[in-house]
């Protein structure tokens, strides 16, 4: 679903990814208070990964551990910022709509390289359309001066424009959101945790 349904106003929103090891995969979720970007909550899980590395297929390796750790959560998130990508992807259906759909809830995709199409023209002074194949999948949104812009595209239950201004009010001292860039921390630190070494690192 590509309209915003979302609460009014959104009072919590959620970041999640996954760390890696050889056999296992290391799911991780930080909930933040939307108005004051204050951390909520985090929650982490740990589960055999089943499914192997397939380029534009990581939805399917992903999904088991970051639910694991969503489902630990007291707090209820209007939305979640996903790691990866939604209808940036050569079939529409990222990690980010992936998840959305399985959870029936609000989710954007964020990340730091395209998966498909190109940087098309009608910018903004913040943002570029990303298209591919005529159809605008996602924005380049530059969050920093200077710096490489990150890659935001529908999920589930919002629409590009509200999308990318959740996007911009999660990001403040980093180029990546505050819920995502936590979540990353969060799942880095319980791998070692476990005494894992990293195995992946996601394109």
């Amino acid at each position: 679903m590509l309209e915003d349904c979302l609460p009014d106003p959104i009072r919590t929103v959620a970041g999640v990814d996954v760390a890696y090891s050889d056999r296992h995969s290391f799911g991780a979720v930080a909930a933040f208070d939307y108005a004051s970007m204050r951390p909520i909550e985090t929650r982490t899980a740990r589960r055999a990964t089943r499914f192997p590395y397939i380029r534009s297929f990581l939805s399917f390796r992903e999904l088991p551990p970051t639910l694991a750790a969503i489902r630990k959560l007291c707090a209820k998130p209007d939305i979640y910022l996903v790691d990866g990508h939604g209808r940036a992807h050569p079939r529409r259906l990222g990690f980010a709509s992936h998840l959305g759909v399985v959870l029936d809830v609000p989710t954007i995709g964020v990340a730091k390289g395209l998966l498909c199409g190109g940087i098309g023209t009608g910018a903004t002074h913040r943002w570029s359309p990303i298209v591919h194949e005529g159809e605008i999948v996602g924005a380049a949104l530059y969050t920093r001066e200077n710096a490489k812009p990150i890659y935001v595209s529908i999920g589930h239950k919002v629409s590009l424009a509200m999308a990318v201004g959740i996007v911009l009010h999660c990001t403040r001292r980093y180029r990546v959101p505050e819920p995502l860039r936590e979540a990353h921390m969060v799942a880095q630190r319980y791998r070692k945790s476990q005494g894992a070494k990293e195995y992946l690192e996601k394109p």
